[in-house]
């Protein structure tokens, strides 16, 4: 009982930071700040990653990007820079993708170290700020619909599993995950769109629909790369920063992995 308790003010917690930060855009940036620099921390643990740096070019591509009309004063060059940023991202995503599917261990050598703890993790905080910049105006809605799509997802993909799966989607990896889980977290979140888009009066429902299905599948398979990297490193939770829910990290993965495909397919439509 103590430890249902412990866990449910912790995510209440989390929760409740992200929905007051939304109100305002700079408070927001501050609390992304502050989640990355903690992931940062537990990311390098489970790399065995030791130099400072990636704290340094996390910080150096968030103030960039995060202020960047702030500071050069236009947006000029902003896209372009956010589309480099972007393509780079995705492709060490992929990579990311190919080594899980892969037998072996994920190779951590010096300079993939560099690689994915700047395109993996640093810029996936700087898409979640630029998801809520939707247009280039705070819309923080958009970026709040993601995340509850992502917590859908996660609830049922849990539920689901737990009740009726029997079929193991990744056993090596996550014996706990099941196809089943996944179909109903897939499902529920397609439902939950059709709310988000009544409710929140930002994008169409076929738009939201397609987000779903972005976050369903990326998520879930951020989910699972963070848990080959914690296989690989002997652990059970990144961290113990959230009592009864481990680490930041394990409750940002989803929508850590998935925010470069989100902003992607807002920036096409």
């Amino acid at each position: 009982m103590k430890e249902i308790l412990i866990r449910s003010f912790t995510g209440l917690l989390y929760v409740g930071l992200l929905m007051v930060s939304l109100l305002n855009e700079h408070a927001l940036i501050i609390l992304f700040f502050v989640f990355g620099m903690v992931c940062m921390g537990e990311f390098k643990k489970l790399i065995n990653f030791k130099s400072l740096w990636p704290y340094l070019i996390f910080i150096i591509m968030y103030v960039v990007f995060g202020y960047w009309q702030f500071i050069l004063k236009t947006d000029t060059g902003l896209k372009q820079a956010t589309q480099i940023l972007q393509v780079i991202t995705i492709f060490v995503q992929l990579i990311l993708i190919k080594d899980l599917f892969s037998e072996k261990k994920i190779p951590l050598f010096i300079s993939k170290r560099f690689l994915i703890s700047t395109f993996y993790l640093s810029s996936a905080f700087v898409f979640l700020v630029l998801i809520a910049n939707y247009h280039g105006t705070f819309s923080p809605r958009i970026l709040l619909g993601s995340f509850i799509l992502v917590w859908v997802n996660d609830t049922f993909a849990f539920l689901v599993g737990k009740n009726f799966g029997k079929q193991k989607l990744f056993e090596k990896i996550s014996p706990k995950k099941t196809v089943e889980g996944f179909i109903g977290g897939l499902f529920f979140s397609s439902v939950a769109s059709y709310f988000i888009a009544t409710f929140t009066e930002t994008l169409s429902f076929n738009n939201w629909l397609m987000l779903a299905i972005i976050i369903s599948v990326f998520g879930t398979l951020g989910d699972l790369v963070e848990s080959k990297f914690k296989r690989q490193a002997g652990v059970k939770d990144s961290g113990v920063i959230m009592p009864g829910h481990g680490g930041l990290l394990d409750r940002l993965d989803s929508i850590i992995f998935a925010a470069p495909f989100i902003h992607l397919f807002l920036e096409l439509i």
